[in-house]
């Protein structure tokens, strides 16, 4: 039974829902994992969505003040088939806004971990990590562009999943880098996320990019020995922290004894993929934000009096600092004088990593730590310099990269605060990672400091 079906067969008092959405929102009150909460029906399973992700009726900003009183008249894709499933809405989590960024730092309410509220929750989807770690019973739908689901669910010691590209509609989200978003799902368990992803999975007509990963998955079968075979690369040593790499090696252990086989695997491109993700991410995330100018989208400027460059320089100062870094590196890497020597390379450079990737996933997983370091202090996070936090993604962005489903799980602690790993397969080979996480859980018990919402 996953904790969805326990949650409908047990018997709630009468005051369980008011006492939640008290609980809740007092220790919001100092993580900062919601933006807004809603009371809801304890007949309804809660779960929380990503600031990024259109509700109807419910003001949608992407963590940015630049889209401050926006209330879209519709739901996402994701969200409608949540509520005809008789799940409850119960708020909109914080993120990085546009979810530029790793530690959740980029935001106007900094979200605390909860397991020590002096370190990052990680980022972008920082909000949805920290509510899947204080609710006993909540799933959280999230978003990854090239880590915002592992990364913070790595902090803040949850399960996070991020499927193939295009498994789930992307209509309803507000767009950073169109060929890299991907809509997935936090839980404590991976039994919860594979109930919802058999949910939210599938085509829709809104979205022409969605597809049905399970005929695909008919048409690209994965070799049987592959799925006991996990491939560590040999080059992500050259990125790790001394404690990450001896947690990890103590993982390695652990899974040969439980029978799999550990294969050690080269792969030259790893240290290519930053710069590859930071240069077409970054491209597209400039055309998506050239929207906001304050006449047609973004927060409008009523000061029609003034002239073009006054009235779109005051709107546009609504963004934030690592927002206006983006547009700027972004604009300049696909203009006509730099972009053969940029961005064109840069997709010819994605199109070497996936085929080489689907190479090594034809045979077997790839496992790494999700993270190169240890969860960091907030003001340790917050003297990086952006060269230095754009570097700790080097181990979320090939999977997010290439569009390869992957999931970040909980598999030690390091002085109490969680530590997380993440497994990549092959395209359209989701459940079996699920499979992996649901096998990982039978031996190893997640801790959490907070069990808001227990029956």
């Amino acid at each position: 039974m996953n904790s969805i079906e326990e949650f409908y067969s047990l018997e709630k008092k009468s005051d369980y829902a008011e006492s939640l959405f008290k609980d809740l929102s007092d220790l919001n009150s100092r993580l900062n994992a919601f933006l807004n909460i809603t009371k809801i029906s304890s007949q309804n399973y809660p779960f929380s969505v990503k600031d990024n992700i259109c509700v109807k009726n419910v003001e949608t900003t992407a963590s940015s003040k630049i889209l401050k009183t926006y209330v879209p008249p519709f739901n996402a894709t994701v969200v409608e088939r949540m509520l005809s499933k008789n799940f409850g809405f119960i708020g909109k989590t914080n993120m990085d806004e546009f979810g530029f960024g790793t530690f959740g730092l980029n935001s106007e309410r900094i979200p605390r971990n909860p397991f020590n509220e002096e370190y990052v929750a990680g980022g972008s989807s920082s909000g949805a990590a920290i509510a899947t770690a204080v609710l006993k019973y909540h799933i959280a739908i999230a978003e990854s562009t090239g880590g915002s689901i592992s990364a913070p669910s790595a902090f803040c010691g949850v399960v996070g999943f991020t499927p193939t590209y295009g498994a789930v509609s992307r209509h309803g989200l507000i767009d950073y880098a169109n060929s890299l978003d991907k809509i997935g799902l936090m839980s404590r368990h991976a039994k919860d996320i594979r109930y919802v992803f058999d949910i939210i999975k599938g085509p829709d007509n809104y979205d022409s990019t969605c597809i049905d990963i399970d005929k695909r998955k008919i048409q690209e079968r994965k070799e049987e020995t592959a799925k006991n075979t996990i491939f560590i690369i040999n080059q992500i040593n050259d990125f790790l922290d001394e404690s990450v790499k001896s947690h990890f090696s103590g993982l390695i252990s652990k899974l040969e004894n439980m029978g799999f086989t550990i294969k050690t695997i080269d792969f030259n491109l790893l240290d290519k993929a930053i710069p590859t993700y930071y240069i077409i991410s970054m491209a597209e995330a400039s055309t998506n934000l050239a929207r906001y100018t304050g006449f047609k989208y973004g927060l409008k400027n009523n000061e029609f009096s003034q002239d073009y460059n006054s009235f779109f320089t005051e709107s546009r100062s609504n963004f934030g600092a690592e927002a206006k870094r983006r547009i700027i590196l972004g604009t300049f890497v696909r203009g006509a004088s730099v972009k053969s020597k940029y961005y064109s390379k840069a997709l010819k450079v994605r199109g070497l990593l996936i085929s080489k990737m689907k190479e090594i996933l034809r045979h077997g997983f790839i496992l790494s730590p999700t993270m190169p370091i240890a969860t960091p202090k907030i003001e340790d996070a917050n003297s990086l310099t952006p060269v230095q936090n754009y570097g700790l993604d080097i181990l979320t962005i090939p999977p997010n990269l290439s569009g390869f489903p992957h999931i970040s799980f909980p598999y030690d602690y390091d002085k109490e605060l969680p530590m997380g790993a993440q497994l990549i397969s092959d395209h359209f080979d989701d459940y079996s990672l699920l499979d992996f996480v649901q096998n990982w859980e039978d031996s190893f018990k997640y801790k959490f400091k907070y069990n808001l919402g227990s029956i």
